[in-house]
């Protein structure tokens, strides 16, 4: 009985480190702000809505922080090359961290930097592909393929990031614009 007793008491006490190992463990992950799906869909729902408006037949991609893709769509009529494109245009924002027209026209101003493109098989450097940043954070990517032009693409993107109160990127206008 009193074996059973030192047993009981040894039991509860790994039990006890157990627990707070793992609480000081937890302690030092480090925390990320996730994409949900819900805010996703919204964001490509809200860029097709964009393009529609806009007379574009498009795919839209929204990947989160990795490039894994969340969700997808394609427009009636839309190209078949436009769900490839959509989705490895929002791959590349979000693993870049940057609107990849700003890649498309650094290459085209510095010829150095075309090895940007052979990366990897998913990097896709043309317009209309815009990181999805919230609360300061990049939590994924979102890119648009169809329309006549990767301009008319991002405004499409930009519309998606704008319905869920994304954070806008400055350096967009500045690339845009030129």
């Amino acid at each position: 009985m009193h074996y059973r007793k030192h047993l009981r008491d040894l039991f509860r006490m790994l039990i006890v480190f157990a627990v707070m190992s793992n609480i000081v463990y937890a302690g030092g992950l480090p925390k990320q702000t996730v994409l949900p799906l819900k805010l996703a869909s919204q964001s490509a729902d809200a860029a097709m809505a964009q393009c529609r408006l806009d007379g574009y037949k498009v795919s839209v991609a929204v990947v989160d922080r990795s490039g894994v893709l969340m969700y997808q769509i394609r427009d009636d009529g839309a190209g078949v090359h436009t769900v490839d494109s959509s989705r490895r245009k929002a791959y590349t924002a979000a693993s870049m961290r940057a609107p990849t027209q700003f890649f498309a026209e650094l290459i085209g101003r510095v010829p150095e930097v075309q090895g940007l493109r052979d990366m990897n098989d998913s990097i896709l450097i043309l317009g209309g592909g815009l990181p999805v940043k919230l609360s300061g954070e990049v939590v994924g990517g979102i890119g648009v393929g169809g329309a006549p032009g990767g301009k008319l693409d991002e405004a499409c993107a930009r519309a998606g990031l704008k319905a869920i109160n994304a954070d806008l990127y400055e350096q967009l206008k500045e690339v845009s614009d030129n």
